[in-house]
């Protein structure tokens, strides 16, 4: 998956960011200022906040 994508829990209309998840971890940038660049995490910070969030 090297695509950028939003939650299937966003809905369209909503400001939300954006991720792009790739093999060394995954890139979140905003969808309202895309030219700004993203903010890159490696594939451990990443995982970890996935856990996070989906334990609750």
């Amino acid at each position: 998956m090297n695509e950028w994508h939003k939650s299937s829990y966003s809905p369209s209309t909503s400001t939300c960011v954006e991720v792009r998840e790739h093999q060394s971890g995954a890139d979140v940038r905003d969808t309202e200022h895309r030219e700004a660049g993203h903010l890159p995490f490696p594939a451990g910070e990443w995982a970890a906040l996935l856990a996070s969030v989906t334990r609750r």
